[in-house]
């Protein structure tokens, strides 16, 4: 390894087989993509990633979409999303702190549509044509859209995990109140 390698780059590359890169890159999309697409962010070759994209289909971690030019792949965004709900149950966090955290996420977004005069993300996004503005300042409102979009299918998460507290208790401390 030279010193102008990147440290983590060679490091993932030792750590962890194509395979698991495949699986890593395919399960944290957030939207489809083609098995060429994830064979290049996973530095593996086509065929072994289509390969291992389909297990991932078979096993119900994926969804596969033939309708378009390409085929693509895509998580089951509900499955990512009861994970995600039962991994903030599980953590040091406490309802308190979720809400605390909704109500933070909310009103980051309600300071958008004040700061921009719009009511989604991709309303932002056509200010960008809308108006003459520097790149600076149009890259920073695609950014700002990319982040709230991200926020409200966090808020959703968050709000589950706080509706249904109680249901994603781990199992020990459901049969704890039963006794």
């Amino acid at each position: 390894m030279t010193e102008d390698e990147p440290k983590s780059e060679s490091l993932m590359d030792r750590q962890t087989t194509g395979e698991d890169r495949v699986r890593m890159f395919a399960r944290q999309l957030s939207e489809p993509r083609t098995a060429n697409w994830i064979a290049s962010n996973a530095g593996w070759s086509h065929g072994p990633t289509k390969r291992v994209l389909e297990r991932l289909v078979d096993d119900g971690i994926l969804h596969r979409d033939d309708t378009g030019a390409h085929t693509t792949y895509f998580p089951d965004y509900r499955r990512q999303a009861i994970t995600e709900a039962i991994r903030l149950r599980d953590s040091d966090h406490t309802v308190e702190d979720l809400t605390e955290r909704l109500t933070e996420m909310n009103a980051q977004i309600r300071g958008w549509k004040d700061e921009f005069d719009v009511e989604s993300p991709n309303q932002l996004r056509g200010t960008v044509a809308d108006q003459v503005l520097d790149v600076t300042e149009e890259d920073r409102r695609r950014e700002i859209a990319r982040e709230w979009e991200q926020l409200q299918r966090r808020i959703e998460i968050v709000g589950f995990a706080i509706r249904e507290w109680d249901f994603l208790a781990p199992a020990t401390e459901h049969s704890e109140g039963q006794s």
